[in-house]
């Protein structure tokens, strides 16, 4: 997480992974990867969040508030742009998230979410 919080860090606001989290109520791994998601879905034509929900599972509204979090259409756009020009976080992102090494993070992350809410 070191990696994307110190880019995000060079935002206006300094925005912090964790702090989103909690301001969102998830958990910093699903922050993570809301962010990372809704940066490269900005970038792509269609709905960022849409785009962003069918890619990682996670609801619309809670990435409507990441957005918000982010300081909006405008800090999404600064996402998408540092996200652009270091593709080695999305790489290291995945990484840290595809915990069974199937080379996709999105069942992990599900997975994750179950059990913030206490499903098996």
């Amino acid at each position: 997480m070191s990696l994307l919080d110190s880019l995000l860090g060079q935002l206006s606001g300094n925005v912090d992974v964790a702090a989103i989290a909690a301001r969102v109520g998830i958990d910093p791994a699903t922050a993570q990867n809301a962010i990372t998601a809704l940066g490269q879905a900005h970038a792509q034509e269609g709905d960022t969040v849409e785009t962003a929900a069918a890619q990682t599972g996670i609801a619309p509204d809670t990435l409507n508030q990441v957005v918000g979090a982010l300081g909006g259409v405008e800090g999404l756009g600064q996402v998408s742009q540092i996200l652009q020009n270091n593709p080695q976080i999305l790489s290291s992102i995945n990484s840290l998230l595809d915990r069974d090494g199937d080379g996709s993070a999105l069942n992990d992350v599900l997975g994750m979410a179950k059990g913030l809410f206490g499903k098996a």
